[in-house]
């Protein structure tokens, strides 16, 4: 079944679809030690998974194989995990930690960090330089409960720009998203709002968690924790006025990562929760 309707903030198009079961599958199980996975970064030249943990854990990053086993633990030493919520990489294979979980929208140290890839090697890598950061359209720390916006969960690295996809706490919930745009360079920014959309008005299955770009830069994903909300047909980083598509996973479970493997092909990592969840999917797009 497909429902069309258009966007009052946007002019993107949303399809939801549900894809055939055999299009989501289980791949592992993650490490035991790693129950609060909230990003994921994929490097194909090796097959290897980096993941970190949000809030209340260590300011480290790990290395996973494909069978699910832990191939590193790398401690960031100069850098403080006060809720790091994603993790992507560049072209070169530099990694940057997006320190921006604001589950209150109470935080003022918003900041990014890149790791180069020449330290990935190493059990305790130095941080290459930081971003710190703010959103100009918040003015309260914390807003209004209805006007609870500014926290994130997803961010991408696309032509030197990271991009990042709010996860909207507002009262009243009716799924409407910013995107924020932050040049890659070292030091104080003022992030630049570029465009907003909506998901649903169901906080459980529309709030966004993670965010990807395909390596061809063609696709943009947001993930939630049953859906994934597809962006194609774009012009430049205009992401929101190109057709939205939502597929539906058929497994809700406290998904919190996602990553392109190849241009088709998503890996999503969910938390553990009741013991429930832990692992790592794979889910082809048609």
């Amino acid at each position: 079944m497909k429902k069309f309707f258009l966007l009052g903030v946007s002019i993107a198009l949303l399809a939801c679809q549900q894809q055939s079961d055999t299009d989501f599958k289980t791949l592992y199980s993650l490490p035991k030690k790693l129950k609060e996975v909230s990003g994921i970064a994929y490097f194909p030249e090796n097959k290897l998974l980096y993941t970190l943990e949000d809030s209340g854990n260590k300011n480290a990053i790990y290395a996973i194989n494909t069978e699910g086993k832990l191939n590193k633990t790398i401690t960031i030493t100069n850098a403080t995990n006060v809720d790091w919520e994603d993790i992507t990489k560049d072209k070169k294979g530099n990694i940057y930690i997006g320190d921006f979980g604001n589950n209150a929208n109470e935080r003022r140290d918003l900041c990014i960090y890149k790791v180069a890839k020449s330290e990935l090697n190493k059990e305790n890598a130095v941080s290459e330089y930081k971003i710190s950061f703010s959103y100009p359209e918040q003015t309260e720390f914390p807003p209004k409960k209805k006007e609870l916006f500014y926290d994130v969960e997803g961010f991408f690295e696309y032509q030197n720009y990271f991009y990042l996809f709010t996860k909207n706490r507002s009262k009243n919930f009716d799924g409407t998203a910013f995107i924020y745009k932050i040049l890659n360079a070292p030091g104080k920014q003022k992030a630049t709002k570029i465009g907003e959309f909506k998901t649903c008005n169901n906080y459980n299955h529309c709030v966004l968690t993670s965010a990807t770009i395909s390596p061809d830069g063609k696709k943009v994903v947001l993930l939630s924790h049953d859906k994934i909300v597809l962006f194609k047909n774009f012009k430049g980083d205009a992401f929101h006025k190109g057709t939205q598509t939502e597929l539906m996973l058929g497994n809700f479970t406290q998904k919190e990562a996602i990553v392109f493997k190849d241009n088709n092909t998503l890996l999503i990592a969910d938390e553990k929760t009741n013991k429930v969840g832990g692992k790592v999917y794979e889910f082809r797009l048609k």
